[in-house]
């Protein structure tokens, strides 16, 4: 027999190990992984580079439609596919999907705007909570809520998020869980509107500790006394995460995800950088002990799996404003990859923890897996080859991203994809895109 596709003398890496591999393809999956030598149709020579699946990023905002102007699917699956990214899960504020009928219409929409893989998550509005069964069996990925109102979405007090859980451990989904309690976010904003503040120090102060913690803490309860699946968006420092371990150890199921600029940005920064530093919740880190933590959680698994969160504005948009008008949100898809990479090749995580919280975990979560998520004997044949040795400097001008700039720009990594293959079709050699919108295809949740 002679595959399609062979990619050979690579390490391949996968959660348990790595091992020197031969990955055979065929119909788009992948079909043999051997140490021998097969025919093959077209054969990539993979010597000295790593293998890992292609990364999953479960957490995306491409605006579209709703806000294309910010990030629209072509541009941002094509972040994606550079960077090593072979499927996302977005979802859209400006645009809420809330019903089965919506995410048919968003189905319709994207149909031929993708270029790689994409799932697409829900939101869940207070009233319109008979939606959720309906539109988790849709096929949507997750149910997003938001306890504050948020981008233009209504906020979930703890009662109307405790009927939300009931009907989610009902149908078996999974809840995405935005934790800032309103009442302390909206006191922190009267008080600091009235002193006047327009300094970039009013965000960590506005979106605060605090706010996270005690929502946060509230919604782990329900979910522990109500049995739902819940994921706690974005978390973002280890006191938060205390909190989760605590919850699971009590029989809560609860995932926390969180993203590269908990481990990498400081609080102080938005003094400086102002609205390139506005997102929430805000980084929280004032010190380097505090970031270590973060990369110890993600090396040791209370970090479940890692997102991008990416919500790009343009410069333009940034700066079109007070602080506290313009938008909140950090590019990120075209970094995460990098920064996880650069933090393997400094000794803070493992590749195969980066092949698990980047890829394997956000599988098994959303329902995506076997076919995604591993580089296994049926799988489909995704992923990314990655030149582990590559030195380079992050410029605004190489983002992708309709942002057109990075929160990393001037940081020097260590590590990169080289190559990216969605399904076995290649969509992405050394940062180029080479496969247009079309290519990906939709992804449906485990409620379909």
């Amino acid at each position: 027999m002679s595959y399609a596709l062979g990619v050979e003398g690579g390490t391949v890496v996968g959660s348990r190990g790595r091992r020197r591999a031969n990955v055979y393809v065929a119909d788009g999956r992948v079909a043999e992984i051997t140490a021998d030598l097969r025919p093959a149709a077209e054969r990539v020579d993979a010597g000295g580079l790593l293998v890992l699946p292609g990364m999953i990023d479960a957490h995306v905002h491409f605006m579209d439609p709703g806000d294309p102007e910010r990030e629209d699917f072509p541009t941002g699956t094509a972040a994606a596919a550079a960077a090593g990214v072979t499927t996302v899960i977005e979802h859209t504020h400006g645009h809420p999907v809330r019903s089965a009928a919506e995410l048919d219409a968003k189905r319709e929409h994207l149909r031929s705007r993708a270029c790689v893989d994409y799932g697409l998550a829900a939101h869940a509005w207070p009233d319109r909570l008979d939606e959720v069964a309906g539109v988790w069996r849709a096929g949507a990925a997750f149910v997003k809520a938001f306890t504050c109102a948020t981008h233009g979405v209504p906020g979930f007090h703890a009662g109307p998020l405790r009927e939300l859980f009931e009907r989610i451990a009902a149908a078996d989904a999974v809840c995405m869980v935005h934790c800032e309690d309103e009442s302390l976010t909206g006191e922190a904003e009267r008080a600091l509107r009235e002193a006047e503040r327009t300094d970039g120090g009013i965000v960590p102060g506005w979106r605060n500790r605090d706010a996270e913690q005690t929502a946060l803490a509230t919604a782990a309860l329900l979910a522990r006394s109500t049995g739902a699946r819940m994921v706690a968006a974005h978390v973002s420092h280890a006191e938060a995460l205390d909190l989760i371990a605590r919850e699971r150890a009590r029989g809560a199921r609860i995932i926390a995800e969180s993203c590269p600029q908990y481990m990498e940005l400081f609080e102080d920064e938005v003094l400086e950088h102002g609205p390139f530093r506005k997102f929430t919740p805000p980084a929280r880190a004032r010190s380097r002990r505090e970031l270590d933590a973060m990369w110890d959680a993600l090396a040791h698994g209370r970090i479940d799996y890692v997102s991008s969160d990416h919500a790009p504005s343009t410069r333009e948009q940034k700066n079109a404003g007070s602080i506290w008008d313009v938008h909140f949100g950090l590019p990120g898809i075209d970094t995460t990859l990098p920064v996880l990479l650069n933090a393997c090749s400094a000794g803070r995580i493992s590749y195969e923890r980066v092949a698990e919280a980047y890829a394997e975990v956000p599988a098994a979560v959303y329902g995506f897996a076997p076919a995604k998520g591993r580089i296994a004997h049926g799988a489909d044949a995704d992923f990314v080859l990655v030149d582990p040795e590559r030195r380079w400097t992050v410029r605004d001008e190489d983002i992708r991203s309709r942002a057109g700039w990075s929160p990393y720009a001037a940081r020097e990594l260590v590590g990169g994809a080289v190559r990216t293959y969605v399904r076995g079709r290649l969509v992405a050699a050394d940062r180029e895109v080479v496969a247009g919108p079309g290519a990906g295809r939709f992804v449906a949740g485990a409620g379909a």
